[in-house]
């Protein structure tokens, strides 16, 4: 009877002893741990030699994802003059200084670039006015400049 009770408390006691001590050899631990998972101690090291190197990669990843959003954020900030952010220069320099923007976000840009320019110019402006068709006001003027033509043939003092 005495055997039962130790075995069935003696494990539980041991695990809560174990985790409350603290004195246990690292060595077993490991060793354990491989082989809770079914693997054999080179087996195990390989796996967590392979989750570091991925979780590497999930930084490096998420590091350069950071400093195009930060390079996205600055050329925003130049174009409407606004102060800059040492934030997202130190995030633009941890990923390695060179960052390009993703193509969908370029191509983003370069559109937002041409409509702005578009609307800057002088055309752009007279488009935006409500009741102006550049049609017509194009008709007028190419048939002002052929009259204009004509009478300068005509005229006999040039």
């Amino acid at each position: 009877m005495a055997f039962m009770v130790k075995t069935m408390v003696g494990g539980q006691l041991k695990n809560l002893t174990g985790s409350l001590g603290g004195g246990e050899d690292k060595g077993d631990g490991d060793k354990s741990a491989a082989e809770a998972q079914g693997m054999s101690r080179e087996e195990y090291e390989e796996y967590q030699k392979q989750l570091v190197e991925e979780k590497m990669e999930r930084d490096a990843q998420f590091t350069q994802r950071k400093a195009e959003r930060a390079t996205l954020r600055s050329h925003f900030r130049d174009k409407y003059r606004l102060p800059k952010n040492e934030t997202d220069e130190s995030q633009i320099q941890m990923a390695g200084g060179d960052v390009e923007l993703p193509r969908e976000l370029a191509k983003m840009i370069e559109e937002d670039t041409e409509e702005e320019e578009e609307r800057a110019s002088v055309l752009g402006q007279l488009a935006s006015l409500p009741g102006l068709d550049l049609g017509s006001l194009k008709d007028k003027a190419q048939t002002t400049l052929g009259d204009l033509k004509q009478s300068a043939e005509k005229c006999h003092v040039m």
